[in-house]
């Protein structure tokens, strides 16, 4: 067997199969392809987790800004009844909180929208990997 990070020629053969009778080689063959779906299918498993875990980071960081924006009409309301009693410079105060709170809650949308765009298609890399390992055992079966 060789040593991580080492290449062994393919024209040289593997000690491990060599005179293996062709069940025997089935039969890893067998076990060599459930351990590869296995792990495939563990892969999925974490892509799908990393995704739901982005839309979810978004999906609240979106109901957070939500409420800033309700805030901010609520206090833009009380501004407006503040402007219309001109007696006091209160108003001016009453919107410059209403301002603030809506830069916030534009902060907290774009930052929830950049971590929805992170939930992409949980199972691109998955589908790649399943689509080389056919192939791979497609081309040993032609050589075969």
């Amino acid at each position: 067997m060789t040593s991580p990070g080492t290449h062994r020629d393919p024209s040289q053969g593997d000690p491990d199969i060599e005179g293996l009778s062709t069940p025997q080689l089935m039969s890893r063959l067998s076990q060599q392809t459930s351990e590869l779906v296995s792990a495939e299918l563990r892969l999925a498993k974490a892509e799908i987790q990393q995704s739901v875990k982005h839309a979810g980071i978004g999906v609240g960081l979106f109901g957070g800004a939500g409420t800033l924006v309700w805030f901010a009409l609520g206090t833009l309301v009380a501004a407006a009844v503040l402007a219309l009693d001109l007696v006091l410079p209160a108003w001016a105060a009453a919107l410059v909180v209403a301002g603030v709170l809506l830069a916030a809650a534009a902060l907290l949308g774009l930052v929830g929208k950049k971590q929805v765009d992170q939930a992409t298609p949980p199972v691109s890399a998955t589908q790649t990997n399943v689509q080389r390992d056919v192939e791979t055992v497609k081309e040993a079966r032609r050589h075969g």
